[in-house]
């Protein structure tokens, strides 16, 4: 019953879930929760049995994301009831809930986001005894002595029940966590192994390792590694866990004495050893007196988890005292807290605080009883994570205090105490906290959300709990061009099944309005580009306040980023990956821009490994969807698009000077001829040859070619790591994975030529005998056949167009006589890969090729589950780091929305969950440039009206000392330095551009913008603003 289980193991230990039988899991709605969690942890947490107490706006958040994860029970305790107040905080309550219990009223809509979650609820005082029902219990609201109790039950419990008592005030938050006296971590940070490709090891003590120098190494000193596949060294291949020392980018050290061992030949690789993490922790009251490190957010906040460490307990006994929470505005109540803080810091017997902020304490006071929307979704984040955590070993957990303040979210202003007073609204918590006439500029804010996704969905539930936009000055406008998924459902929270296939922005802002009937929300259907500006027009961007990025792509980013630019509008930017979210603020004239930081591009396999040298399993995935697109979809469209106008096909590719027509030529010409299928058995036929071809001729052509014992120019072995020497397959009937691709393949073949799917292919036995029936020709290897080898190239080279002109006209002619042979109208059906239908064989036929091709290298095969990540291009998601990431910018929408905050007030943040990691810094300010007297940032930009002419245009910049000598627009010249564009001197700009656009100004357009290239009386080029040229 201890720590020292297994991931593997199904027995019961740190208090984590028993699994007698894994419960079956719905891989289409928790694909992007698998791909964050894995299968053993998602089983855990489908075991799980989970207890929140204290039902407003946190405990909701809480709930919210557990529920989304899928957790197998919830239990909601909640002995108060739903009050005006829990309005600005809880998306779950309306003001018909007022007077119910908070639990009960709870339930339907908790509910309503999981059906596979059992919700109960407990209405009366909890004993202690009830905890022994759950693996980890929740509190939000409790004092500190309840607290104690209760963690001493669960901290002695056998097996320890997970404890953790969190609490939201205000722009103050707090967490405890106490996991038990062993609490065993399977995975400290829920990444993949590192691995490395070993090049040589030497015979000495220590031995050196050293690996390719493809990528970089992960290994840190300490490590441990396993070695396999050594040849020559094979005492190494022994399976024992062997410590790293000198990590190096590119070597490392182990502490074997290798001078006795076999001489090293090739291959091998080195993984890295996760090894298991035991955890002692203190109980609640232990800890509170010898709390150890706090979990540090910022750097510049470094003495404030001290002293809140005292000021929750203050509160507590400020609350026992009194029988209330302090007034918002009381000068008389904060000064009560600050003598609470400062008496049990004089009673320390060790470690008092030298200096207690008083005006942190103040504002501590005053906010206290308040629970706002963005402090509850990041705490939910926080809490729901270190829940999942404590049901099963997966990530490292918070140990034990985190404390966290946002202040500078206050007004720039002092607020008078009459400003806070409730106003008998749902507000009312959020203006005790700021204020009625912040909470105003709320209302009447317009914001820009672009996504209704999995951020777009927190984003509108925080602002319509916040009342932005719902004055009747505000307005919110939402677009996303996507429909709503079944993978959607279990992080996107305002989608419910039934809305599977319908507009996500429309079903987000419907969800949204109910949560809050106030909200001014327009939901659109239009992708934010350059080809919708006629809908996002220049009007509709000079009245936003601000924009929040809800994205999923860096493109659909950088391109709001140059429009925030351009109309000089704040813009939130946030993005999540796992565990992982950032957030960052770009401010006009304080912060750099989005797109001025650019994380590098991320790696590109080289096109040889993915088509001949694989050593790993994703580069025999990234191989396989290629394959399944070029076979299913790629061609039969091609194959359309000419049958649909031949002449025209024709002509278009032998003027395109495309160096890909010999090639898509030959490619239609063989899928109406060769590959042709007019029975199910042509289909059975086609899929074996191909087996045929992918798995065994063309491994035997690259091993004809390049023999295992082929050396390079420079007399190194060809096939040295990281390449494999591939080993053809033999095709059996008997081998089920055979059977199972061939079959797959045949069958979306049948699909792509309109053949129907006869009853017997599903009987192994039948169709076993008709695949014995297919004859395979033998394949005699060819000399002289080109295999790239470039690392350099990433994608195919291609014959060029000047293929002699008689192999084209002979190919065309070749088509003609198939086409000729075709029934009427005759249409090939394009197979768009779904990876979201388990029955439909695309990640059959994608994991089939892929797992054949790593037989064919020795790699180690993929399940069809990873083969769905990498082929579907699932991007890891789940509901926690989501919500954090759009609670930390809502922290930040307070400031932009007060429009007074400096530069040093905002934070962008990068949080890992997993590790727990949170890290907020000040933004960069912007680069400026400086000329004579002036000076500008990439936020500036020039206007001349009046509808100025080329030499209008000059003279304004000779003035500022600035020299012209090239005007653009887009990609056409409007002037430069050439006796030619003399002539334009006095001809207008916007004349010009309509010569050169060939076309008339959209009648919405106003102005139109132009770079000019200058430079200064010395001759050094000066980088100017854009400059807007108004001609209406």
């Amino acid at each position: 019953m201890g720590g020292g289980n297994t991931e593997g193991s199904n027995e019961v230990g740190n208090g984590k879930a028993p699994i007698p039988s894994p419960p079956d899991i719905d891989e289409d709605l928790h694909s992007r929760q698998l791909a964050v969690y894995g299968l053993e942890t998602m089983h855990r947490l489908f075991a799980s049995n989970i207890l929140i107490s204290g039902m407003k706006g946190f405990g909701a958040e809480i709930a919210k994301n557990l529920i989304l994860a899928g957790v197998k029970s919830v239990t909601l305790h909640d002995e108060g009831t739903v009050e005006l107040w829990d309005l600005s905080s809880n998306f779950i309550f309306s003001e018909e809930d007022l007077g119910k219990n908070r639990a009960l009223a709870s339930v339907q809509k908790l509910q309503e986001l999981n059906n596979s979650v059992i919700i109960s609820t407990l209405t009366n005082e909890l004993r202690k005894e009830q905890l022994s029902n759950f693996q980890a219990v929740v509190f939000t609201d409790i004092s500190f002595e309840k607290a104690i109790q209760f963690d001493d039950y669960c901290h002695k419990h056998q097996p320890p029940i997970a404890f953790i008592k969190s609490e939201v005030r205000g722009l103050f938050g707090s967490v405890f966590c106490d996991f038990g006296p062993k609490f065993t971590v399977f995975d400290i940070d829920g990444e993949d192994p590192h691995t490395g490709i070993i090049a040589t090891i030497s015979k000495d003590n220590p031995a050196l390792v050293a690996c390719v120098d493809e990528e970089r190494l992960g290994f840190q000193d300490g490590d441990l590694v396993v070695f396999s596949e050594v040849q020559g060294m094979t005492e190494l291949n022994d399976g024992k866990a062997r410590k790293i020392k000198n990590a190096r980018p590119y070597s490392f050290t182990i502490e074997d004495d290798t001078a006795n061992y076999a001489t090293y030949a090739k291959g091998g690789i080195a993984t890295q050893v996760k090894e298991p993490k035991v955890l002692n922790f203190k109980p609640l009251q232990e800890a509170l007196k010898d709390p150890g490190d706090f979990l540090l957010s910022d750097f510049s906040k470094v003495d404030r988890p001290p002293l809140l460490h005292l000021a929750f307990q203050a509160l507590d006994k400020f609350i026992l005292n009194l029988g209330c929470f302090p007034i918002a505005g009381s000068e008389e109540d904060a000064q009560k807290l600050i003598s609470l803080v400062t008496d049990i810091n004089n009673s320390l017997p060790e470690g008092r605080l030298q200096d207690i902020d008083q005006k942190l304490l103040r504002n501590f006071a005053f906010g206290a009883r308040a629970v706002l929307n963005p402090m509850a979704a990041m705490f939910g984040g926080i809490v729901g994570q270190e829940v999942m955590k404590a049901c099963s070993g997966k990530f490292h957990p918070l140990f034990q205090f985190f404390y966290f303040d946002s202040v500078e979210s206050l007004p720039s202003e002092l607020l008078d105490s009459n400003d806070l007073k409730p106003l008998n609204c749902p507000y009312d918590a959020q203006i005790s906290v700021f204020g009625s006439k912040l909470q105003k500029k709320l209302e009447n804010a317009k914001i820009f959300i672009v996504g209704s996704g999995a951020l777009g969905c927190e984003f509108l539930k925080n602002v319509a709990l916040m009342g932005v936009c719902c004055g009747d000055g505000g307005k919110l406008t939402i677009t996303d061009d996507d429909v709503i998924k079944k993978s959607n459902l279990s992080s996107q929270f305002l989608f419910r099944d039934w809305n599977i296939g319908q507009a996500k922005s429309t079903v987000a802002a419907s969800a949204a309005s109910l949560i809050n009937p106030c909200l001014h929300v327009e939901a659109l259907q239009n992708r934010a580009s350059p080809e919708t500006e006629y809908v996002f027009d220049d009007t509709f961007w000079e009245n936003l306040s601000v924009v929040i990025n809800a994205l999923d792509n860096v493109n659909a980013r950088l391109y709001i980023d140059q429009r925030c630019l351009y109309f000089q509008k704040p813009l939130l930017e946030s993005g999540t990956l796992g565990a992982k979210c950032n957030t960052q603020m770009v401010i006009p004239h304080l912060t750099e821009n989005y797109g001025a930081s650019r994380d590098p591009p991320e790696r590109e396999t080289p096109m040889c490994i993915v088509q001949s040298f694989p050593h790993n399993i994703d580069h025999c995935l990234t191989w396989a969807s290629s394959e399944f697109e070029g076979l299913f979809e790629k061609t039969p469209a091609e194959v359309n698009t000419y049958l649909s106008s031949p002449s025209d096909y024709i002509s278009a590719m032998k003027n395109s000077g495309d160096a890909q027509v010999r090639y898509n030529l030959e490619r239609v010409l063989k899928c109406l001829d060769r590959d042709k299928c007019d029975t199910f058995e042509d289909c059975i036929t086609w899929a074996r040859f191909n087996f045929e071809n992918y798995f065994v001729n063309r491994v035997k052509q690259l091993t004809f070619t390049f023999p295992e014992d082929t050396v390079t120019s420079t007399g190194v072995p060809f096939w040295s790591a990281p390449k494999r020497f591939p080993h053809p397959l033999e095709f059996s009937i008997d081998d089920l994975s055979h059977l199972h691709f061939v079959m797959a393949a045949s069958i979306l073949q049948a699909e792509a030529f309109g053949i129907p799917i006869p009853d017997w292919v599903k009987s192994p036995k039948m169709f076993a005998a008709a695949v014995d029936k297919v004859i395979v020709p033998d394949f005699q290897p060819v000399h002289g056949v080109k295999i790239v080898t470039d690392d350099k190239a990433t994608t195919h080279s291609t014959e060029s167009i000047d293929d002699d002109d008689a192999l084209i006209n002979n190919l065309v002619m070749k088509l003609e006589l198939c086409r000729k042979k075709l029934p009427p109208g005759y249409k090939m059906q394009p197979i768009q890969f779904e990876k979201d239908d388990d029955t439909n064989y695309h990640m059959d036929v994608i994991a089939g090729l892929a797992n054949m091709r790593a037989r064919n290298y020795c790699i180690p095969e993929g399940d069809k589950l990873k083969a769905k990540f990498i082929a579907g291009r699932i991007i890891p998601a789940i509901a926690t780091s989501t919500a954090m990431a759009t609670g930390l910018v809502c922290l930040e929408l307070y400031k932009v929305l007060d429009g007074r905050h400096k530069l040093e007030h905002y934070r962008n943040t990068f949080v890992n969950l997993a590790l727990p990691l949170i890290s907020m810094a000040e933004p960069v300010p912007p680069k400026v440039i400086e000329h004579q007297d002036m000076c500008w940032t990439v936020w500036d930009r020039w206007i001349l009206r009046d509808n100025p002419t080329v030499r209008e245009l000059l003279q304004w910049l000779k003035n500022k000392g600035l020299n012209a000598y090239s005007i653009t627009y887009g990609k056409f010249s409007l002037y430069r330095m050439d006796p030619r564009h003399k002539k334009r001197m006095d001809r207008k700009l916007v004349d010009l551009v309509r010569e050169v656009r060939k076309a008339e100004l959209h009648p919405h357009w106003r102005h139109f913008d132009v770079v000019v290239i200058c430079e200064d009386d010395a001759g050094n080029d000066v980088d100017i603003p854009q400059i807007s040229i108004y001609f209406r």
